[in-house]
């Protein structure tokens, strides 16, 4: 809201914070003021001066109004103060087209004010303008003015001069496509700049001509023969240049002036892109020096350059053409052609050529894919045009990965399969994913596992860090290409089930991400978490049993406990992952928590989501009881023995066949759940022979926090994990009892079982070192054994 104050008969206004004087204007008898929407009042002042007054409150508008209305004479009650003039421009435009045009002055020197005056005169009338270009037209006034022009210059007038500018400047502002086309013809066009070199509101002209004719340079690539084509693109430059460098950005009041000078731009654009693309010759000579390897750096810059402006140029054609434009580079070979530029070392052209691909996912993501596929059946994964596009993304010397995110979008589109094409015969998203996860996917995660290696978090350790034993880098710059990546692998989650469940779980990817949940970067802890709750979020139950095997929860809570008190997005992003597992009520991941971590976070009460997992937990564990209680005691005491060596072969199979299928009306959950006590006796013994050397590695006791809670050293080896659902667990419940934090270099026997197993229980499973994975998943199935331990 802002206040305006009157002395005498002018108005000024005033911001009300600064007192400063923003606007002082006269109000003048014979000005016609006008009324808009309750809250605007508009005016026009000196030639071409237009104002308006924009208020907050329909009640400060008409208290300004009155005012005027007062002032000149005029009630209140009415839109416009000067209905005299008004009329006579209403009778004006409604004078018929067969009435005379416009009589222009003479073209002659003394007569240039006036001839100013008359032009800027009539933009304000749609008709007037209309028939003033007419005038324009018939008698070949411009050219006579332009003559002006050169007369003014030798004769070094500078009133006149100005005059011109203004002429010329109303001329464009006619807005009629008649008048550029003599204007903008090689005849005009230099004195057209001319003119509006000399702006009067300037000390001294602008050199516009100095620059188009001998700093700007037309480069040919590959020449040009047809002497049209030339013409159009020297004609198109031109006038661009004129659009946004010499012609002021138009005000609110002239933004629809130049809409026609914007379309004669678009549709010789459009006559160039026809023009070349029918010059099948011209084009394939350029695409030949294009992969040639004997065309020097400098050149190839140049032809990347031309194409990409050539694909900009495209855009401005109609759908059906711009088909037909990249189906001609297609069958040309721009793919392959880009393959060789985009890895070059000139990152000028590199920029150029990944411009110019994007033009093409955006046109058909299905083509590059259809491309990219069959070279795969010739070339070796290193030169594939995909493997290329992300290395670039990953070797960008920008610091803020300007290149990486555009890189990133566009491997994105490729990968999406809301725009893979699905035939009777041809299924385009199983064979692309196929070739994509086989050929591709270990490119793009390798900085992600190079970053968050075992070796590579030890060094880091030793440098000094206070973190576990595990750190990721501090680097800004690596953090960010790190974030792109996970970023690209949760979209993945989302939108690839089968060919994603099986890369992560072959790579133990997730807990490698969660390695970065060590980051001082927040942003990059946040993109860990965020990939862990989209994999939590499909409530799939191989994701929920890889995720309690190896204890994927601790680097989780480690990082609550570390943020502390601190009320920050990191905080509420944990806290809604807990909270997402306890509304859905997905009951192995409830188990696993509560039996694990429960005691570290019990005194976290400025949420319910901890107690209210807590609840669910028991409430889960009274329904197996009571179930428990209904099954015939013979059954209790005894169980199925499976033979380890008969699970799955191979990962695949792991997925899509459930082999505890069998038997699971017959042993009830809570028995088994029992049995699982007894697994990590035998497992851990197994665990210390194979890997003695690195017993002091395992000590993996939580430790207190300063604020009272716990703490877990999360261990990164994958071998670790494998028994973390037995062993951790336990380590949990050990810590109630003093005696389990004097420490021990053994991990055996720190982290023995808190409740012992029932008498009626049996503890004859037989571990097979090549299936121990196996074996234990059987244990801690969610379905069949959910961790009810008492």
């Amino acid at each position: 809201m802002c206040d305006v104050c009157f002395v005498g008969f002018s108005k000024s206004l005033f911001i009300p914070f600064s007192g400063s004087l923003l606007l002082e204007s006269k109000i003048n008898p014979n000005t016609a003021y006008q009324k808009q929407q309750d809250t605007l009042i508009v005016w026009s002042e000196a030639e071409n001066y237009d104002l308006a007054l924009s208020f907050q409150e329909k009640a400060g508008c008409d208290e300004i109004w009155e005012k005027i209305c007062q002032v000149q004479g005029k009630d209140p009650s009415v839109e416009v103060t000067q209905d005299l003039i008004e009329s006579e421009e209403e009778h004006i435009e409604e004078m018929p087209e067969t009435s005379p045009l416009i009589d222009l002055p003479t073209c002659e020197l003394n007569k240039l004010e006036e001839i100013a005056d008359l032009v800027t005169s009539v933009l304000s009338s749609p008709i007037r303008r209309e028939k003033l270009a007419l005038a324009l037209e018939n008698e070949g006034y411009i050219k006579k003015l332009l003559q002006l022009f050169q007369v003014c210059e030798n004769l070094e007038n500078t009133e006149g001069l100005h005059h011109l500018y203004e002429i010329i400047r109303g001329i464009l502002f006619l807005n009629k496509a008649t008048l550029f086309e003599v204007m903008f013809s090689d005849e005009c066009i230099m004195d057209v700049v001319g003119c509006l070199e000399y702006d009067p509101s300037l000390a001294q002209p602008k050199r516009h001509r100095e620059f188009l004719t001998k700093t700007a340079k037309f480069k040919e690539v590959i020449p040009i023969t047809d002497s049209e084509l030339r013409q159009k693109i020297h004609q198109t430059y031109r006038v661009q240049y004129i659009q946004d460098i010499i012609l002021p950005t138009p005000s609110v009041f002239e933004e629809n002036f130049l809409s026609t000078l914007t379309s004669f731009i678009f549709f010789n654009k459009v006559e160039i892109v026809s023009m070349l693309q029918e010059d099948e010759k011209f084009l394939s000579e350029v695409f030949a020096q294009l992969t040639d390897e004997a065309t020097d750096d400098d050149k190839r810059c140049e032809l990347v350059n031309f194409f990409k402006e050539f694909c900009a140029f495209s855009q401005t054609l109609q759908p059906q053409n711009r088909d037909a434009f990249f189906k001609t580079l297609a069958k040309l070979g721009i793919l392959p052609a880009l393959e060789i530029v985009m890895g070059m070392d000139d990152l000028q052209v590199r920029s150029a050529a990944t411009d110019i691909f994007s033009y093409l996912v955006e046109f058909s993501p299905s083509m590059v894919r259809e491309f990219v596929m069959q070279e795969a059946q010739q070339s070796d994964d290193d030169i594939l045009l995909i493997n290329v596009v992300i290395e670039q993304m990953i070797c960008d010397t920008d610091p803020e990965l300007g290149g990486a995110v555009q890189l990133m979008g566009l491997l994105r589109t490729l990968i999406d399969p809301e725009n893979m094409l699905a035939t009777a015969n041809k299924t385009e998203k199983s064979e692309f994913l196929n070739f994509f996860y086989n050929h591709c996917m270990h490119v793009l995660t390798a900085p992600l596992l190079a970053n968050t290696s075992e070796d590579k978090c030890e060094k880091d350790a030793v440098v000094g860090s206070t973190k576990s034993n595990t750190i990721c880098p501090d680097n800004y710059q690596t953090a960010q290409l790190l974030a792109l990546i996970l970023e690209l692998l949760t979209f993945c989650v989302e939108h690839h089930t089968y060919h994603i469940k099986n890369y992560i779980m072959n790579k133990d990817l997730l807990r490698r991400v969660l390695v970065l949940m060590n980051s001082k970067h927040t942003f990059l802890a946040l993109c860990a978490l965020r990939f862990m709750r989209r994999i939590i979020g499909l409530k799939d139950e191989f994701y929920n049993r890889y995720i309690t095997k190896g204890n994927l929860f601790e680097p989780v809570i480690n990082a609550l406990l570390d943020n502390g008190t601190r009320y920050n997005l990191l905080n509420s992003a944990v806290i809604e992952l807990f909270e997402f597992i306890r509304v859905e009520d997905i009951k192995s991941l409830i188990a696993h928590i509560v039996e694990n971590f429960y005691n570290a976070l019990e005194s976290i009460e400025y949420v319910q989501t901890f107690k209210g997992l807590k609840t669910k937990y028991e409430q889960e564990k009274d329904r197996q009881s009571q179930k428990l209680n209904s099954v015939p005691s013979i059954l209790r005491s005894n169980r199925f023995r499976r033979d380890a060596r008969a699970l799955e072969e191979d990962e695949e199979m792991w997925f899509n066949e459930d082999e505890e299928e069998e038997g699971e009306a017959v042993v009830p959950p809570v028995e088994k759940s029992k049995q699982e006590d007894d697994f990590p006796d035998s497992y851990e013994k197994f665990m210390e022979t194979k890997k003695a050397k690195e017993s002091e590695d395992k000590e993996n006791l939580p430790k207190r926090t300063s604020a009272g809670g716990f703490k877990f050293t999360f261990s990164h080896s994958a071998s670790a994990a494998n028994g973390a659902n037995g062993a951790n667990s336990k380590s949990v419940a050990a810590q109630t009892s003093p005696a389990s934090s004097n420490g021990s270099s053994s991990k055996s026997t720190a982290l023995s079982p808190a409740v012992p197993a029932p008498k009626g229980s049996l503890v004859g499973l037989v571990d097979y070192p090549d299936d121990e994975d196996d074996d234990e998943e059987e244990e801690t199935s969610p379905r069949k054994r959910p961790r009810l331990g008492s």
